[in-house]
């Protein structure tokens, strides 16, 4: 029994990208909720100018309520705007991890991969949908297609 064979007989389940995207997106949509309604002595505290902190409360807020719409967003029609709906919003992650990171002024990148772990596993998160959006889904349709086109 070779190793393929016994890897063929594992059931897939398609929706193991909501087990990273659930979490990730209620982490965000609660910061961004916790952010509102904005005020100028909220960004001061942060040391933020009030137009960075709009963007930030609001793509906290919107990243995560995208990243479950577009993971919602798999049907043959729809799967490909899922898809750019899921990679713009992991930008958008990757973009505010990067400057909540910089902003704490680490010594070094050691000191982040060590002390910072939050912070970078979300950012990791964000990184996996920009990366991979909602290609899942497209990749088993075509295993699909391809094993009738064999037939």
């Amino acid at each position: 029994m070779s190793l393929q064979s016994v890897l063929k007989k594992i059931p897939d389940f398609k929706g193991a990208n909501f087990l990273i995207r659930a979490p990730l997106a209620i982490v965000f949509v609660l910061q961004g909720l916790s952010k509102l309604p904005l005020n100028v002595a909220d960004a001061e505290s942060y040391g933020l100018p009030m137009t960075v902190w709009f963007f930030v409360a609001w793509g906290e807020l919107l990243s995560g309520i995208g990243l479950l719409i577009g993971g919602l967003l798999v049907t043959n029609k729809l799967n490909s705007y899922g898809g750019l709906i899921t990679r713009f919003c992991g930008i958008v992650i990757c973009g505010i991890m990067t400057g909540i990171i910089l902003m704490q002024e680490p010594e070094s990148f050691l000191d982040v991969l060590l002390y910072d772990n939050f912070h970078v596993m979300l950012y990791c998160g964000g990184l996996f949908f920009a990366l991979r959006g909602n290609r899942i889904y497209l990749e088993n349709k075509r295993e699909k297609s391809t094993a009738k086109d064999n037939l």
